[in-house]
């Protein structure tokens, strides 16, 4: 009952975590205009994401634009966009995974591979919960090196954005889920007779045992007395069934 508890939040914890990666991947809020000038009233704010750059009016307007070429973009926001879809990849398919593996679901139920389908997504987790940390910490310090820059004009500087923030959230998540799951399938394999005895620090019997019962040998009973309460003598000769102390 424990490892199903920990396999249950293992793989909710890697659930959030794919949920936070796919907002933090949609959201355009990566980079943020930093207003760093004495002037407090500013006309508009741009934000720039993995797949779009917008832009925010004092008016109310808020108004954002895709990238239209693909190529034309610096490598680094190319880099940040696979390394951010292959952790949402990654995170569905650790999810299926841990779901035929977990010990709630009838899937090969009593199968030595139960664990090691947890264990598979549990790793899967913890890969993607890395691809994600990569990405948002590559922006991070970019951002950072950019604004401490001199030469970068002061109205050309972003700050970090909430998506970074929430991928970090999200890679947090999917690294603990992954682990738990990790865990969960190691005390699985304790549990389970079955890994006992395949384990190769137990090695099997040499020889045959045998569980058959035999039944007890019946109980020793002394020989009835002979005719007349007389023992038999040895001198006593028999001819033909007859003896001679029966005349005598």
């Amino acid at each position: 009952m424990a490892s199903m508890a920990l396999q249950l939040l293992g793989f909710f914890l890697g659930l959030l975590g794919f949920a936070g990666t796919v907002v933090a991947t949609l959201l355009p809020h990566w980079r943020i205009t930093a207003f760093v000038s004495s002037n407090i009233i500013t006309a508009t704010a741009t934000m720039k994401g993995l797949w779009m750059e917008c832009v925010w009016r004092s008016t109310g307007i808020y108004q954002c634009e895709l990238y239209r070429s693909q190529l034309a973009l610096p490598p680094d926001l190319q880099a940040a966009r696979a390394l951010m879809v292959l952790s949402c990849a990654t995170s569905v398919l650790s999810s299926l995974v841990a779901v035929v593996g977990m010990k709630c679901t009838r899937f090969a139920q009593g199968s030595v591979i139960k664990s090691t389908l947890v264990l598979s997504g549990g790793v899967g987790f913890l890969c993607a919960g890395l691809l994600c940390l990569v990405t948002v910490s590559w922006t991070t310090n970019d951002v950072v090196v950019d604004f401490y820059d001199p030469f970068f004009p002061s109205w050309t500087r972003y700050e970090i954005g909430l998506a970074v923030y929430l991928g970090y959230a999200s890679a947090c998540l999917s690294l603990m889920g992954g682990l738990v799951l990790c865990w969960s399938s190691r005390e699985v394999r304790r549990q389970n007779p079955v890994h006992r005895r395949l384990s190769p620090q137990s090695s099997p019997p040499l020889l045959p045992v045998f569980n058959n019962t035999y039944p007890s040998a019946p109980l020793y009973e002394r020989p009835q007395a002979l005719k007349d309460n007389h023992a038999p003598s040895l001198f006593s000769l028999s001819s033909s069934g007859y003896r001679l102390n029966n005349y005598v």
